[in-house]
């Protein structure tokens, strides 16, 4: 879409009404969730979002005290997952809280809704210990409502809950009210959490267990939230499983998951899977920004479930696990195979008469191809543990030995080569220079790209002297 009919499309959508600009991003967010019209939906979110955070910077302060749905909802905010992501047991879709706040205001609560946002209205701008007794009050009122809804009692209920979403909405509902109800607990937790847990040995599962010990977050639908923000303090998110493993006093898989703390590794298991996917959608389209820090706690976490639990290969968990390591092994063996072709494709030492006048090295090309080099280079730090090790060896290996070889023969044929083809040659030898870099290091790279200034000064000289 051209830039105009971008223009065209944020103003027609700042015209609209904010109740029709939320009404949009709700079904667009939907339609992503579902795969439907992507590059529509993707585009209108877009601009709707930039519109709505542009109209939020132009409203006076307090920027989020004055809309009540962020009030009741702020609680949730460490379990919120966007659209589109796959979610575990102690997370909430984002894109539930918009249904859910919308049948409160029609059928849940719409009488005390009315009379809270009333109230927020007449509290002066600095009035925040009465704007944060109002969020309980409020968060209390929805969990109740949510509780009638979803809790026992007779009568078909399939109708109500339907008018609140489609099922996966109905299962936050559930989620969103039980979080809600223990909004003090869960403040409790956070205070007495360390702010970061780097190393978690002894002392700090101990802490932590300590932390945790509040009846109402012991629950079998209440302890995966709690778990999750303790999952937020953590350096290495996997050694959650020293919770489980430390509760069941072995790490015998069946006896850590006879525990309720057994689901524990289920989320780490989740959480792997899904870095896992990042890494591969990184990979696919080209972005090797975040590889490195991705394969890092690939292989850490991998490693660590192998070394500290005694999982079997026919489990549950064995099975995720082995699923979680072939794909990835899957994704990166894929491209590293793809890199040699690469390389030889640059620096291939090709025929005078066979490169036509003003041939040209992609500098683009060179530069990604350098990046799948340096992809290389760093998956040999983790090619054990991610089953990746021979051919990432072998990969590696075979790059040395050509692009050393290359090089030279491209230096060497500075020496003789036509005026014509000079240039190319020369960006060729560019090319092989920045490979040396990553391959053999600066030093190697600095020594190589000398030899390549004295052969094309010595053949400069030559021809004078002819």
């Amino acid at each position: 879409m051209s830039q105009t009919s971008i223009e065209r499309l944020r103003d027609y959508l700042a015209q609209l009404p904010p109740q029709a600009q939320a009404l949009l991003m709700r079904e667009f967010e939907r339609a992503l969730e579902r795969g439907q019209d992507t590059a529509v939906a993707t585009l209108v979110l877009d601009q709707l979002r930039k519109i709505v955070r542009k109209t939020e910077a132009d409203e006076a302060p307090p920027p989020r005290t004055d809309d009540l749905s962020r009030l009741l909802f702020q609680v949730l905010e460490p379990f919120l997952v966007e659209a589109g992501a796959p979610i575990r047991a102690g997370q909430i879709r984002r894109s539930s809280l918009a249904p859910i706040w919308q049948w409160l205001g029609r059928d849940g609560a719409p009488a005390k809704l009315n009379e809270f946002e009333a109230a927020l209205a007449r509290m002066p701008a600095d009035s925040s210990g009465q704007v944060e007794a109002l969020a309980s009050k409020l968060q209390a009122v929805a969990a109740d409502a949510i509780f009638e809804l979803t809790g026992p009692g007779g009568g078909d209920k399939s109708r109500a809950l339907a008018r609140v979403g489609p099922p996966n909405v109905i299962e936050d509902l559930y989620s969103t009210g039980a979080v809600l109800a223990v909004r003090d607990a869960i403040a409790t937790l956070n205070e007495k959490l360390p702010r970061s847990l780097r190393a978690f040995g002894d002392a700090q599962i101990a802490s932590v267990t300590a932390a945790l010990n509040i009846p109402v977050l012991q629950t079998p639908q209440m302890l995966p939230f709690a778990l999750s923000i303790v999952v937020q303090r953590m350096t290495a998110p996997w050694q959650i499983i020293r919770l489980a493993i430390k509760i069941a006093a072995s790490d015998d898989e069946i006896r850590v998951a006879a525990t309720p703390y057994g689901v524990a590794v289920t989320m780490a298991l989740h959480d792997l899977s899904c870095v896992a996917a990042i890494l591969r959608m990184d990979i696919k389209r080209g972005h090797f920004d975040n590889v490195a820090g991705n394969l890092k706690t690939l292989h850490d976490g991998v490693r660590g479930l192998r070394t500290e639990l005694d999982l079997r290969n026919d489990s549950a968990w064995g099975k995720q696990l082995t699923s979680i390591r072939a794909d990835i092994s899957n994704a990166l063996q894929s491209e590293i195979d793809s890199v040699p072709g690469r390389v030889r494709r640059i620096l291939r030492q090709r025929a005078e008469k066979d490169i036509p006048p003003g041939a040209r090295i992609d500098s683009t090309e060179v530069e990604e191809t350098v990046a799948l080099i340096d992809f290389v280079a760093t998956c040999r730090n983790y090619a054990s543990e991610l089953a990746i090790n021979e051919v990432t060896l072998r990969t590696y290996s075979d790059l040395q030995q050509y692009v050393e070889r290359s090089t030279e023969q491209l230096v060497q044929s500075l020496r003789g080569a036509d005026h014509k083809v000079r240039t190319y040659r020369q960006q060729q030898v560019q090319a092989a220079i920045r490979f040396c870099q990553v391959l053999f290091g600066d030093d190697y790279a600095s020594l190589m790209s000398r030899a390549a200034e004295n052969a094309a000064t010595g053949e400069r000289k030559s021809s004078r002297a002819s």
